[in-house]
């Protein structure tokens, strides 16, 4: 990829008008945030689908009689998905998490998550801030401003607007990743190859033999539905023991395999054979479940280069997988202008969320501003000194996990949020009593956060017979 050109401009901006792209949970709170802490002329937030929500949105199963523009951006939930994380950090600073009905079981369900959204989003929804079935197409920077093109999505009609600053809140789910195992792609091609990003319950899968791919939260899922459903063993492939971040209850239906080395479809019997890394091979497979995440990838910003052509942001061979150039994983170097919130995988996402859009909207807010590195050089050294971390972090660990990368935050998620609220203090001390503190001490708490989910698994399945992971 060629240069980002830097516009010379104020290393500060202060825009005046103000887009944000993603109507889930870190849009949200950055259109509260941006709203309620600066001092804009206009801060709109725009969404493709036809509800507010992101992933916490799950389109209503039969959408034969509705609008056909429902079925192109489906939520990677599932009808009775239950989260992992508690209700303390799923609530933004200014309003907390309604409590739950059921002690035993202290993590919100899909339903109660979404509707504590639609609660939070309501204002703006009425105020027509938030305008849904709009799609971006295009961001392009310009000499001053971004051009941004959209659709409406409902009508089909395009149409271009300029503003002052864009943030760009889209998450991770448009892009599931797909491992290069040798033989996947005709396992994709043959429809035997399903991404978890697609799962909507184990129906369809009764008798079938299944492997599913690796133990985070959605395999660990994945597997527990199937158990009672399809053929046993169901087989799950891992790489290593899951992190105590993944919970999920021991069942002896699901049966722990090594990783997989390759694939071979036979078209005769339409079956599927798995050679696994260990020397075992795995015949007859009906269906192969990849719970193998997923990636940033906003491929549709489009950056000035020194010489005024208009290039990606990202491309499939940025290295490592990131937004480039993010100045405390929010402010784009090159250009201040352009913001993400959103960007890292968290342990707690909406509360690191909202800290982010707390933090990007008293950058941007005229009154007693953040005043962060003023030149690019200043700007660039978060992400250059982030690239060098992570690399020294997996040169110490043998086969080091795929979650020990740039974009998630990990183990130094407490340091990154103390880092931003201390910022964010400085200039507002009133903060200081509604935002999250960030310790030694809620790392442990996130660590009982765990042992808690494994208790309500316990509980559901004894008591009400669920083998519900989380979500």
């Amino acid at each position: 990829m060629s240069t980002p050109s830097t516009p010379a401009t104020d290393p500060y901006p202060r825009p005046n008008r103000i887009l944000i792209i993603g109507g889930g949970p870190a849009g949200l709170t950055t259109l509260h945030n941006l709203t309620t802490l600066g001092s804009f002329d206009r801060v709109e937030l725009v969404e493709r689908r036809d509800n507010i929500g992101g992933v916490w949105y799950l389109d209503p199963p039969d959408q034969s009689h509705g609008p056909a523009h429902r079925h192109r951006w489906p939520s990677p939930a599932y009808k009775g998905m239950i989260g992992n994380v508690l209700p303390t950090n799923l609530s933004f600073h200014s309003l907390s998490f309604p409590q739950l009905p059921d002690p035993h079981q202290p993590f919100p369900t899909l339903s109660e998550t979404h509707e504590y959204l639609l609660a939070f989003a309501a204002p703006y929804l009425s105020s027509g801030a938030i305008r849904l079935n709009t799609e971006v197409l295009h961001v392009e920077e310009q000499k001053e401003g971004w051009k941004v093109v959209l659709r409406d999505v409902v009508r089909n009609e395009v149409r271009e607007e300029r503003w002052d600053a864009v943030v760009g809140a889209v998450g991770w789910y448009d892009n599931p990743v797909w491992p290069d195992t040798p033989g996947l792609d005709v396992l994709r091609e043959r429809g035997v190859a399903r991404h978890a990003k697609m799962w909507r319950g184990p129906e369809g899968y009764e008798e079938k033999r299944v492997l599913v791919i690796a133990n985070a939260n959605s395999s660990n899922d994945i597997a527990a539905q199937l158990a009672p459903i399809a053929q046993s063993p169901i087989y799950q492939s891992i790489r290593r023991p899951a992190f105590p971040g993944f919970p999920s209850l021991p069942d002896e239906r699901i049966e722990m395999v090594s990783p997989v080395q390759e694939y071979i479809f036979h078209d005769s019997s339409g079956k599927v054979e798995v050679k696994l890394s260990d020397g075992r091979s795995l015949p007859d497979i009906d269906y192969v479940v990849l719970g193998t995440g997923y990636k940033v990838f906003p491929d549709f910003i489009h950056i000035l280069n020194t010489e005024s052509q208009l290039n990606p942001l990202i491309t499939p061979t940025t290295y490592p997988n990131r937004i480039p150039h993010l100045h405390n994983l929010i402010l784009y170097a090159h250009n201040p202008t352009l913001a993400f919130t959103g960007a890292p995988m968290a342990f707690t996402p909406f509360t690191i969320f909202d800290l982010q859009a707390t933090w990007l909207a008293l950058c941007w807010t005229r009154t007693n501003p953040i005043m962060y590195p003023k030149t690019t050089e200043g700007r660039l050294k978060y992400d250059e000194d982030r690239i060098r971390t992570v690399e020294e972090w997996r040169s110490r660990i043998e086969n080091p996990s795929a979650l020990m990368v740039y974009n998630v935050l990990g183990m130094g998620e407490e340091d990154y949020a103390s880092m931003l609220r201390a910022e964010v203090v400085a200039v507002r001390p009133e903060l200081g009593e509604v935002l999250p503190v960030w310790s030694e001490e809620s790392r442990k708490a996130r660590d009982r956060m765990f042992v808690a989910k494994l208790d309500a698994l316990r509980w559901a399945r004894d008591e009400r017979g669920e083998g519900k992971a989380s979500g």
